[in-house]
């Protein structure tokens, strides 16, 4: 059984008084969430002041991106080993918004990725299409070389998650149908099982990120390939969340 993953991207919200008052909020419905694993990815600068509200709980913390190198005179960015310092498990890898503003590229995903891996953190790679691409009907082709490229040289033994991001639902109310994301969710486990293998395949776990809400949460999670959410605006009120992770 691949346990859900409900993780929250606060992005760029939520300073660090405003990220207490959030978790402690969270950790009094969540706490007790046992058959879930839970995850809150807030800003840099939040992130040790989450992860010390959240001493004691089940709750993870994650980061919004990573840098490839240890240390070095990367001015603006963080290193893997900082990101564990500061009490992250996990960490987002080549988000949409990251690709789109930022010139993040699939060569830049895999270097970030590796270097979390040999850190011992859980990368959480994006992958997904723009609105133009799927009209266009590229997903599955766009999703393939987002993989092939960004997942190259990925160990047997890694353990990753993958994020389904369709670029046109996310910020925009527009959500993918159940049947829609469970297609791409399926292609993205075919296409991982040519890239690591039938087993490693089957235990990946596989998240929808693009405009989750309560409304929608549950009848995504009855799909067999969808295996937990990346959630955006609805991570950022402390009920919507807890509705999204208690769903049935």
């Amino acid at each position: 059984m691949r346990k859900p993953l409900i993780a929250g991207n606060w992005k760029m919200y939520k300073t660090v008084p405003e990220a207490r008052t959030l978790v402690r909020g969270l950790r009094a419905s969540l706490d007790s969430l046992t058959d879930r694993e839970i995850l809150v990815c807030p800003p840099f600068c939040a992130l040790l002041a989450v992860a010390e509200e959240l001493k004691g709980s089940p709750i993870r913390v994650g980061a919004q991106n990573s840098h490839w190198e240890e240390q070095g005179a990367f001015t603006g960015e963080v290193s893997p080993s900082m990101l564990q310092d500061a009490g992250c498990h996990y960490a987002l890898v080549g988000h949409s918004e990251r690709r789109q503003y930022f010139g993040e590229t699939d060569a830049t995903v895999n270097k970030r990725m590796h270097a979390l891996l040999k850190r011992g953190l859980t990368p959480i790679v994006c992958v997904g299409e723009t609105l133009q691409e799927r009209e266009s009907n590229a997903t599955q082709s766009i999703i393939q070389r987002q993989m092939d490229n960004g997942l190259k040289g990925l160990e047997p033994a890694s353990v990753i998650v993958i994020a389904y991001e369709p670029v046109w639902a996310i910020g925009t109310g527009k959500t993918a149908s159940p049947d829609q994301a469970q297609e791409v969710h399926s292609f993205i486990r075919q296409q991982f099982a040519k890239i690591s293998g039938a087993s490693m395949a089957h235990d990946v776990r596989i998240l929808y990120g693009g405009s989750v809400k309560p409304e929608n949460m549950s009848a995504l999670m009855k799909q067999p390939d969808i295996d937990g959410g990346l959630v955006g605006g609805a991570s950022l009120d402390a009920e919507s969340f807890s509705k999204i992770s208690h769903y049935r």
